[in-house]
């Protein structure tokens, strides 16, 4: 398209207003939608929307009769929660910024992360004062810390505890007048792990988290899609603190959806929740559905989960796991996006052909990255940054434009050139696009296996490893190899230990892959190691540095 070189400008009335993007819009338009839904946490309390409302506010005197003020960094450790949920919009609407603390990083990496940040204020569950408790000398910025407690004995901290949140909450106004500022201004903050290096500062301002709700709501209510609508009852299963659970809170919240928060992610809680709250939707990565499809009271049939859909991220969904489910009565669809864009970019809206299909033929389609999602652009190119065919064959890495993706790293000049090289956003990930547009992630550049002078993709062969009965989990990498540069390798656990399945029939299930053409013969791993546990990231995907680390 030929870009205008004088587009008309029209001069609006002076008496005319043009309302900035702010989170606080998302909040009022769910206490507008929400009638009668609460919002649950565990089996702790219920509240319904105004009450939500009310505490929203509360909270936001609570903040600023600690000298919290506009601009300064307000820092969350908490489980999923109706508090976590609060502080989601509480903080940003008077103008500060959430960030929400990773808890599941080493103690070392927390302290970087709150340091760089600039902390001033933290909220902190009970359970992680003993981790923030030898930090304290160190984030001398901190002026004081809210105690968040499921129950009501006393704790001994050293800390500088301003008090405990329900009970400072209750002395408050339940009303706040919320300023109104630019739109620009930064809502939330939070930080993301690499291969190498201190994790890297992750953040979004209101304009584009509200820009993000509003797509993903149009997403989630999609014909054929149908995950999210007010009258559906929403659980993350996805930690808050992780690119704030996907966005989905504040696209529940816009909608006036039941939201049900799980706190401590705990197999027999879920299920409980997901059956006495009658759970319509979560979302999460591999490794967490494969928890709960794997709690005794599933498996032998004491509980059914019908119905219940699942939306799965953060890693490649395996067609094993959603066969698994779907035996299950589990409905269980794919997005793909990162930290930095948000994240949503794409969702596997199957064509109608496709979704008129039985689920033999949905399987394949139901787990690749599905299609960009409205406001996304979306390139697989090659090393020269040339747009490759959208023949699902050309691979390449996927870069990214739309309204709502990080603009830079916090204080990383160096590493937001790299991450904006060329004015797109690198995310890493090779991939093809087919005809349709459907995008299919094949692995992330510093995983794919180089054997032989080809590329192998460790996500397709944990796809169809894990098509083979009896395997719970399957991790794949490439280790040296004097020969052939790398092969690959593979790590699994057994659904049932005391039945493992063996490696040559493992490798005998592949080669029927080969026969057919969809991989080569060097891609079946010769090394095939059954274990325990597969080692995983602080959100919960396969930790494949680790992986290749202890293989070498």
């Amino acid at each position: 398209m030929t870009a205008l070189t004088h587009p008309k400008v029209l001069p609006a009335t002076p008496s005319a207003v043009n309302p900035p993007l702010l989170i606080g819009d998302i909040l009022k338009s769910g206490v507008r939608m929400a009638g009668d839904n609460p919002i649950v946490y565990r089996d702790l309390s219920r509240h319904s929307y105004k009450e939500f409302q009310k505490r929203v506010h509360q909270l936001a005197h609570l903040l600023t009769s600690q000298g919290v003020q506009a601009g300064d960094v307000v820092a969350v450790l908490d489980w999923d929660s109706h508090r976590y949920l609060e502080c989601f919009f509480a903080i940003p609407m008077i103008g500060a910024v959430l960030h929400t603390v990773n808890v599941r990083l080493a103690p070392d990496q927390i302290l970087y992360t709150m340091d760089h940040a600039e902390d001033v204020f933290v909220l902190s569950h009970q359970d992680f004062l003993p981790l923030l408790e030898p930090l304290a000398s160190r984030l001398p910025r901190i002026k004081g810390y809210l105690l968040c407690q499921d129950t009501p004995e006393p704790v001994n901290t050293p800390l500088a505890l301003a008090g405990e949140y329900e009970a400072l909450l209750a002395q408050q106004p339940t009303h706040y007048d919320f300023p109104t500022f630019d739109e620009n201004a930064v809502a939330t903050l939070f930080y993301t792990t690499g291969t190498t290096g201190n994790p890297k500062g992750v953040f979004f301002t209101h304009r584009q988290l509200v820009l993000h709700t509003l797509s993903e709501a149009n997403v989630f209510q999609t014909p054929g899609f149908d995950l999210l609508n007010r009258d559906k009852v929403y659980m993350p299963i996805t930690p808050m603190f992780h690119v704030h659970a996907w966005g989905v809170p504040y696209t529940a919240t816009l909608m006036g959806a039941t939201q049900v928060y799980p706190g401590r992610y705990e197999p027999e809680m879920l299920v409980k929740l997901l059956v006495t709250e009658k759970v319509d939707f979560s979302h999460c990565v591999p490794t967490l559905l494969n928890m709960v499809v794997s709690a005794e009271a599933i498996l032998s049939g004491k509980v059914k989960l019908h119905g219940w859909k699942v939306l799965v991220g953060g890693s490649a969904l395996p067609q094993g796991l959603a066969s698994k489910a779907w035996e299950l009565g589990i409905d269980t669809r794919s997005a793909y996006g990162m930290s930095e864009t948000c994240p949503l970019l794409t969702a596997d809206i199957l064509p109608r052909d496709i979704n008129e299909a039985d689920f033999a033929t949905q399987l394949p389609w139901r787990c690749k990255a599905g299609v960009a999602v409205p406001f996304v652009d979306l390139q697989v190119v090659d090393e020269s940054g040339q747009p490759l065919p959208q023949d699902g064959e050309s691979v390449g890495e996927v870069r990214v434009r739309a309204p709502w993706l990080t603009q830079a790293y916090y204080k990383e000049e160096t590493r937001s050139e790299e991450l904006w090289r060329d004015g797109w956003l690198h995310t890493g990930d090779v991939a093809t696009l087919d005809e349709r547009g459907f995008l299919q992630i094949r692995d992330r550049i510093k995983d794919v296996i180089k054997t032989g002078g080809e590329w192998i993709s460790s996500l397709e062969l944990e796809n169809l490893i894990s098509q083979y009965p009896g395997i719970s989990e399957v991790a794949v990498v490439g280790i040296a190899d004097t020969q052939w540069g790398e092969r690959p390798a593979a790590l699994i656990v057994a659904a049932d230990p005391s039945r493992p399945p063996e490696a040559p029939a493992i490798q005998q299930h592949l080669q029927q892959f080969v026969d057919q053409g969809k991989i080569n013969k060097w891609a079946i791993p010769e090394k095939i190691l059954l274990v325990d546990e597969i080692p995983k990231t602080s959100v919960g995907k396969l930790n494949k540095k680790v992986i290749r680390q202890e293989l070498a």
